[in-house]
C-alpha cells in the first residue's frame, strides 16, 4: 500500500473539501464480455446447457444495463457463452453487452402487469431443450417445468469476487458520496440536533455528490451506543457518534465508517480508544497482503484493541464489498478465508464501553491489486471533533 503520514489523533472541525463528481459512466461493455466468458467454465463443470439470471446486480455485471427493481429484465445464457437478454418493452437500451435483445410486454399505458411472467416463461421455456439442466440465480429465474434448474449462487459469488477496473470505478464513486456525507456531517454535529435530522442531511449530501439515486444509506447513525438507525432523539455533548455509512452506485457498495466527537474535546478516555483503534488498523493493513489469513489479521487487530484492557471489541474486523453488502474474503474468527488479488474489501477496528458514551469505530476500503494494498478513501480517519 502506498505509504502515507500517520493520521492525526483527531481533527477539529475544519471544512473539507469533496470532489462533487459527475454520474458513472458504469460498467465497459468489453469488461461485460469478460465476465460472460468467465461464466462459460463453470457451466460446462456442472454439465449445463446455459443460465437463465433474474437479480438485477447480475444482468447489470454481465451486460452493463442498470434497471429499476420493477423492470426485471433476463438474461439468458448458452453454455457457449451466448447472451439473450430479455428486457421490457420500450425500456431505452444503451450499449449493453449481449448477442440478441428479445422484448417483452411490461405495462399498459404505463399501469404495470401484474402477471407478466407467465407469458414470458413460456417464450423463454419453449426456446431450452427439454430436460436439459439450466443453472439459475434466484427462483424467480426458474421459467419452466420441462428442464432441471441448478443454483448458481456458489459459482456466481465467486465470480465476483475479484474486482475488475470498472467495478472498482463505480465503488470509487460510491465513496465519494461517503466523503460528501462525512463532510456535511461535520458541519452540523452538534448538541441538540436529533439524529434523524443528521441522517437526513447526511443522505441529501451524499445524493448530491454522487448525482444520482444511491439506494440504502448504511447501519450507525446513533450517538452514544456502538449504532443502529436514526432515532429522533438529541445528540449529547461528550457522546461519540460513529456514523457507519454505505452508499450504493448502481448495485456497487462502499462502506466506511468515522467516529465524530459531540459539543469539542474528547475525554482521555475516548482519545486513547482512538489511538488504539488508528493503531490497530495501521497493523492490520500493513499485513494485508495476498495470502494473508482473514482470522489471523482479525487476531491482530484484537490483539491491539484489547491490550489496554478497558473496552470490548464485539464485532469481525472487516468483510468483502461490492455487489453484496458482506462478501468475501471475511475477516473474522468464524471463517477462513485467505486473501487473494483482486479482493475488495473493509476493515473496521472498533471499541466500546460504557466511560466512552458509544464507541469509536474507523472503516476503510481496500483493493488487492498485484502490487499490494489500495486504500480507496481519503476522508481523515482520526477522531472527528464537531464543538458547539
Amino acid at each position: 500500500m502506498k505509504s502515507n503520514p500517520p493520521p492525526p489523533r483527531s481533527q477539529p472541525h475544519t471544512p473539507v473539501e469533496v470532489e462533487i463528481c459527475a454520474p458513472p459512466t458504469g460498467l465497459r461493455p468489453d469488461a461485460c464480455r469478460e465476465r460472460q466468458r468467465n461464466l462459460v467454465e463453470p457451466l460446462g463443470k456442472l454439465g449445463l446447457a446455459g443460465a437463465v439470471l433474474s437479480d438485477r446486480r447480475h444482468l447489470y455485471y454481465f451486460t452493463g444495463l442498470w434497471v429499476a427493481s420493477y423492470h426485471t429484465p433476463l438474461l439468458q445464457m448458452t453454455a457457449e457463452g451466448a447472451a439473450t437478454l430479455w428486457a421490457p418493452a420500450e425500456l431505452e437500451l444503451d450499449a449493453v453487452a449481449a448477442d440478441r435483445v428479445e422484448r417483452f410486454d411490461w405495462n399498459r399505458l404505463g399501469t404495470l402487469l401484474e402477471d407478466w411472467r407467465t407469458p414470458l416463461s413460456s417464450r423463454i421455456g419453449d426456446q431450452l431443450p427439454a430436460g436439459a439442466r439450466i443453472g439459475f440465480d434466484r427462483l424467480s429465474a426458474v421459467v419452466s417445468g420441462k428442464q432441471e434448474w441448478v443454483d448458481l449462487t456458489p459459482q456466481l459469488l465467486q465470480l465476483r469476487r475479484a474486482k475488475m477496473r470498472d467495478e472498482v470505478a463505480l465503488v470509487r464513486h460510491a465513496i465519494r458520496g461517503c466523503e460528501a456525507a462525512y463532510a456535511r456531517a461535520a458541519e452540523i454535529i452538534r448538541s441538540g440536533v436529533r439524529e434523524i435530522d443528521i441522517y437526513a442531511e447526511v443522505q441529501a449530501a451524499a445524493v448530491k455528490a454522487v448525482g444520482e439515486p444511491i439506494g440504502e444509506l448504511g447501519n450507525d447513525f446513533q450517538a452514544g451506543s456502538g449504532g443502529g438507525p436514526p432515532r429522533t432523539r438529541k445528540v449529547e455533548a461528550g457522546e461519540l457518534m460513529p456514523l457507519d455509512v454505505a452508499v450504493s452506485v448502481r448495485g456497487y457498495r462502499c462502506d466506511l465508517c468515522r467516529t465524530f466527537v459531540v459539543g469539542g474535546e474528547p475525554t482521555p478516555a475516548q482519545q486513547q480508544a482512538g489511538d488504539l483503534v488508528l493503531e490497530a488498523l495501521a497493523a492490520v493493513e500493513s499485513a494485508a497482503l495476498a495470502g494473508a489469513s482473514g482470522k489471523k489479521l482479525y487476531d491482530l487487530a484484537r490483539q491491539k484493541l484489547l491490550s489496554a484492557g478497558r473496552w470490548e471489541f464485539p464485532h469481525h474486523l472487516g468483510h468483502g464489498t461490492g455487489l453484496g453488502i458482506h462478501e468475501a474474503p471475511r475477516l473474522n474468527p468464524h471463517w477462513d478465508d485467505v486473501l487473494t488479488v483482486g479482493d475488495l474489501f473493509t476493515m473496521e477496528p472498533g471499541l466500546y464501553g460504557d466511560d466512552l458514551r458509544g464507541g469509536v469505530r474507523i472503516e476503510e476500503n481496500y483493493w488487492l491489486t498485484e502490487t499490494g494494498l489500495e486504500r480507496l478513501s481519503q476522508f481523515p480517519r482520526g477522531l472527528v471533533l464537531c464543538g458547539d
